[in-house]
């Protein structure tokens, strides 16, 4: 097919007539900028108006397309494309692409011998996404066999088997709801250890103590995001504690190209009206929050860090590295995630505390699992970590025991979900 995904930095490709973007992060518009003249460029809303704010990429260039519609594309031999949220960044989109093969584009010394016959081919191209069961009930695609997926692998490894995204932002909110109010009993006590036997604070003076400090607001929740990504845990707290969101002034330009009303009605250009503020995730440090609380100190008494990153989870020792597919659907299913669950880093004070939160933005290895045994395909295709023969060989393995393992459930078979967003 003439089309190309997130390939800015080869240019012009020989033979490609539309060139699509998943989302606006560096990695994958990588050399796309306001000298662009290779072709029109398809993307989401959201993206067209962060390309053209960010990058300064002439308008003229720039077709955002509507989501969930099939959209034939003009000048591809008929291809059409359907736009899917990825649950990735604001903006970012799943291409689900049907069509035939009219034409070998590129440079590669491959020739397809489907060109000019009349089989319909798709093709899911997921760039950044997180895998939920929403992906596979769209009405798009649920009961189509899929020919190629190009699969997000950026946790392809049973290592990276962290809590379902809503739980941990559920999570996020409910910890700032309860610091805000002064709740010194954030952590129930377990039975069996000595703070089940100690009481040092009486109900009476716990009330007194929330209704004191909830009048106050003297608690300022700084939240690390990247340019465009993490948003979903701002929004949440912000609601949680009715506060306006603050941030300098690049990153509210960068926030108002999203499209998204909710949140640009939460912010404001006072840093001292909002009990929330962003900064960049790298900035969500003791020190770097010292700073930076430096200039607020006569209004907010207390700063809270919150550090959202896949990076962040780690397994339980001694987890078995090597699971059958029924062990990792299971096991991961069991798990739950609350405000109790996330704990202060090291070195955090009663002034000024971290939290590392165990969230990303791409799919789990548990999800990429259920994922891929929800629906039929033909061939999976890595897109991170391919770099070496290692990686594409450790990968390889759990895509074959994926194909194993659907084919003895049956093509019908599909993952049973907690919930409508996480498996």
């Amino acid at each position: 097919m003439p089309i190309a995904v997130d390939a800015f930095k080869y240019g012009t490709i020989p033979s490609v007539t539309a060139y699509f973007l998943t989302h606006a992060h560096s990695d994958h518009y990588t050399a796309l900028s306001n000298t662009w003249n290779s072709g029109p460029i398809y993307c989401s809303e959201g993206t067209a108006n962060l390309i053209k704010h960010m990058l300064r990429v002439h308008p003229s260039w720039v077709h955002p397309l509507p989501m969930n519609v099939p959209t034939e594309i003009p000048n591809t031999g008929g291809v059409r494309v359907t736009l899917i949220e990825a649950n990735h960044c604001p903006g970012s989109c799943l291409f689900f692409f049907e069509g035939k093969q009219t034409v070998d584009a590129g440079d590669s010394t491959f020739k397809s011998p489907y060109v000019g016959t009349t089989r319909t081919f798709r093709f899911l191209h997921c760039g950044d996404f997180r895998a939920s069961p929403a992906h596979i009930e769209h009405p798009e695609v649920k009961g189509k066999r899929i020919d190629h997926v190009y699969l997000d692998t950026t946790y392809l490894d049973p290592k990276y088997t962290f809590p379902p995204q809503p739980l941990v932002i559920s999570a996020c909110a409910e910890l700032a709801k309860r610091i805000q109010h002064g709740d010194s009993l954030l952590y129930p006590a377990q039975p069996g250890t000595m703070s089940a036997w100690v009481t040092t604070t009486s109900n009476a003076d716990v009330k007194g103590k929330q209704k004191d400090t909830a009048k106050a607001n003297n608690v300022l929740m700084i939240v690390g995001t990247y340019s465009i990504g993490k948003e979903r845990i701002v929004k949440a707290i912000a609601r949680a504690l009715q506060s306006k969101i603050y941030c300098d002034s690049r990153k509210t330009a960068i926030l108002r190209c999203q499209a998204d009303p909710e949140l640009e009605s939460l912010l404001t250009k006072n840093p001292l009206d909002a009990q929330v503020h962003i900064v960049p995730l790298g900035h969500v440090n003791l020190d770097k929050l010292k700073e930076y609380s430096e200039k607020y100190k006569n209004h907010f008494k207390k700063v809270v860090g919150f550090r959202p990153t896949g990076w962040t989870y780690v397994q339980p020792a001694g987890t078995d590295q090597v699971p059958s597919i029924p062990t990792i659907i299971s096991r991961a299913q069991r798990n739950t995630f609350t405000y109790t669950d996330l704990r202060q880093g090291r070195g955090s004070s009663s002034t000024l505390q971290v939290y590392p939160v165990p969230y990303s933005e791409h799919s789990s290895f548990f999800e990429l699992t259920c994922f891929a045994m929800s629906f039929e395909w033909g061939k999976m295709i890595a897109t991170v970590n391919v770099g070496s023969e290692a990686s594409r060989g450790k990968m390889a393995k759990w895509v074959e025991r994926w194909e194993k393992e659907r084919k003895k459930q049956g093509k019908n078979y599909i993952v049973p979900s907690r919930k409508d967003d996480y498996w």
